[in-house]
């Protein structure tokens, strides 16, 4: 599709017996800021390495652009029209931060001099002091800086808010969003910080155990999921709701909740035909859906 930057399709990667992603499906849209989301060990950092050319898959396919990941010529224009930040966030450590700027430029011939202009004085990166000595805050506005100013289509990121106090991840936040509405950059990152991805994002991927679990646009996901609590006079009963969307049903004393992902009425008939005191219907947060959906995913 030509408005998809990032598309997978029954993506594996195995070492050994090990199956670090197991058959992921997920697209990402031109332009749209993404959040990737899963628990430790869910298979992020093994995908966005997949994408880059970095690790071949065992099986399915990845395309980046519409180009191949996983062939050597099309992952090199890939990483050529991707900037890609991960969570260690490595550089030059004896290099002070004007020498490291000046090199990277040096590096990509559509730098925005411009924009590193903008970024140094509003992240106040200090030029003359060596990268070493730099707070890990600092470290990572120095990397975006990096990864912003080359002109990239495409940002890939692996946790860029990471250990950074409130107001320097407001910072980093702020600036991909910046550069979204400056240049139509597509940002792909993951993170564990599910109040910052509900913050900036229009799509998102859950994964779990390697596999897509939640994948689309966040307003049409927050639309999707709801929870619908019935409570009754005495004892909740053990009802079996059959409506396609049930996600999982809790019971609890005189209430049953139900976390539905579809055909929310349909649900709210049935547990009104048990005759309950009252019925509710109430919205998930991001967090929400996020727990439910790898909460109720099989091994």
């Amino acid at each position: 599709m030509a408005d998809t930057v990032i598309e997978t399709t029954a993506l594996r990667r195995s070492y050994g017996p090990v199956d670090a992603v197991r058959g992921l499906d997920l697209h990402v849209t031109r332009g749209a800021i993404c959040g990737f989301l899963g628990r430790n060990g869910a298979g992020k950092t093994t995908t966005m390495k997949m994408l880059l050319g970095m690790t071949r898959p065992t099986a399915g396919s990845a395309h980046v652009f519409g180009l191949d990941a996983a062939d050597p010529s099309d992952s090199v224009t890939i990483r050529a029209r991707t900037a890609f930040v991960g969570d260690d966030k490595p550089l030059y450590e004896t290099m002070r931060v004007s020498e490291l700027i000046r090199f990277t430029a040096s590096f990509f011939p559509g730098w925005q001099r411009e924009l590193e202009d903008t970024y140094v004085r509003r992240f106040e990166l200090p030029l003359g002091r060596e990268v070493k000595k730099l707070s890990r805050g600092m470290r990572t506005k120095l990397a975006l800086t990096l990864a912003l100013c080359r002109g990239a289509e495409l940002l890939i990121l692996d946790e860029p808010t990471s250990g950074l106090d409130p107001a320097a991840a407001e910072d980093v936040l702020q600036a991909l969003v910046s550069q979204v509405a400056r240049a139509g950059t597509t940002v792909f990152f993951s993170s564990h910080q599910l109040a910052e991805v509900e913050q900036i994002a229009d799509e998102i991927v859950i994964i779990d155990r390697g596999r897509t679990i939640v994948n689309g646009p966040l307003e049409d996901v927050r639309e999707r999921f709801r929870r619908i609590e019935v409570v009754f006079a005495n004892e909740a009963p053990a009802h079996a709701f059959t409506a396609p969307g049930v996600v999982r049903v809790i019971r609890s004393g005189r209430v049953l909740t139900v976390i539905a992902s579809a055909n929310h009425q349909q649900i709210v008939n049935d547990a009104r035909a048990l005759l309950p005191l009252s019925t509710d219907v109430v919205a998930l947060t991001l967090k929400d859906i996020f727990l439910e959906s790898i909460l109720t995913e099989e091994p």
